[in-house]
């Protein structure tokens, strides 16, 4: 189940793992991906600090952690192709896995009923 935050990250939890990564509408919004700023594997984050730099023919927009935790992957194919941000959002174009230390912190999180009607109130 996709969580999501105001800042319209998803999280999404396997385990204690947590992959994230940018809702549709903020891909929509962001324009065309060129770049990806990664994180390395084995990075502490702290819920709330920025995780990744995304870079768009529009703007460059920072990608914060829902959770803290360690990095344990990234998503390499986004170095090669940033796009896939675009095309696939919530599903190949993931950011980055963190380890979760606290999986209750994605409690915070909105499902997506509600984030749909947060949505609903950014126009």
């Amino acid at each position: 189940m996709f969580k999501y935050a105001e800042s319209h990250e998803w999280a999404k939890a396997e385990g204690k793992v947590v992959t994230i990564g940018i809702s549709d509408y903020a891909a929509e919004h962001l324009g065309d991906v060129i770049f990806a700023e990664l994180p390395m594997v084995g990075k502490t984050v702290k819920k709330g600090e920025k995780l990744v730099d995304l870079e768009s023919v529009k703007a460059v927009a920072e990608v914060f952690s829902p959770v803290s935790g360690k990095v344990v992957a990234v998503n390499s194919e986004l170095e090669a192709n940033a796009g896939l941000i675009n095309e696939a959002p919530q599903a190949g174009g993931w950011i980055v896995k963190v380890e979760a230390d606290d999986l209750s912190e994605l409690d915070a999180l909105m499902d997506d009923a509600a984030y749909q009607k947060f949505l609903a109130t950014q126009h």
